[in-house]
């Protein structure tokens, strides 16, 4: 695993611990070698675990849009940047990347990001690891939720396993690591998923 994708908040949220949680993301994948990759801003979460992993000697690669670039909040001190024409291709970018995807406190934008990422693994686009990092038990509704949506039979077990969950951001980076994907059967089989991409 070389890079991770994380997805957060433009925000830094309500609570001093969501800055902090990227503070000791950043800490846990740098130590472990692996690079950031993520939307390139440089406000709220995202700002704040880029400028650690850069702080810490690491690399980070954002990826942003045209028009957030024109509104001057794209982060200017990454290894990389690359400016892109649209969330489409921000999105498609930021995937291909990524060894994984971490999703952390955030709002819609990162909430769509994360359920793209795991309808693709659902459907078999991917076999990349998923996980919520599960600050102060910001995901536990969505978790509930997830097994309201198993037990009434609009999501397999299986798949719903797909998503890792922790509140440790250490923990969750090497849960990431040690993933294996299940043999388990996708959507779509391995030819017609990769007409889609």
């Amino acid at each position: 695993m070389k890079r991770i994708c994380v997805y957060c908040g433009s925000s830094a949220g309500a609570s001093p611990a969501y800055a902090e949680a990227a503070r000791m993301l950043a800490k846990a994948m740098v130590d472990d070698h692996i690079g950031l990759v993520y939307g390139g801003g440089n406000v709220g979460l995202m700002g704040v675990i880029a400028d650690e992993v850069m702080r810490l000697g690491g690399e980070a690669i954002g990826v942003i849009p045209q028009a957030l670039m024109d509104r001057e909040v794209g982060h200017r001190g990454l290894s990389q940047l690359h400016i892109v024409k649209d969330m489409h291709e921000r999105k498609a970018m930021m995937a291909e990347l990524s060894d994984g995807f971490i999703a952390m406190p955030g709002g819609i934008g990162t909430l769509e990001e994360l359920f793209e990422v795991f309808t693709w693994s659902q459907l078999g686009l991917h076999d990349k690891p998923i996980g919520l990092l599960n600050v102060n038990g910001y995901y536990d509704g969505l978790i509930a939720f997830l097994q309201h949506v198993v037990d009434e039979r609009f999501l397999r077990k299986e798949q719903a396993t797909l998503l890792l969950n922790d509140p440790d951001p250490g923990t969750l980076v090497a849960r990431l690591r040690s993933f294996v994907p299940q043999l388990h059967e996708k959507l779509l089989d391995p030819v017609t998923a990769a007409k889609i991409v």
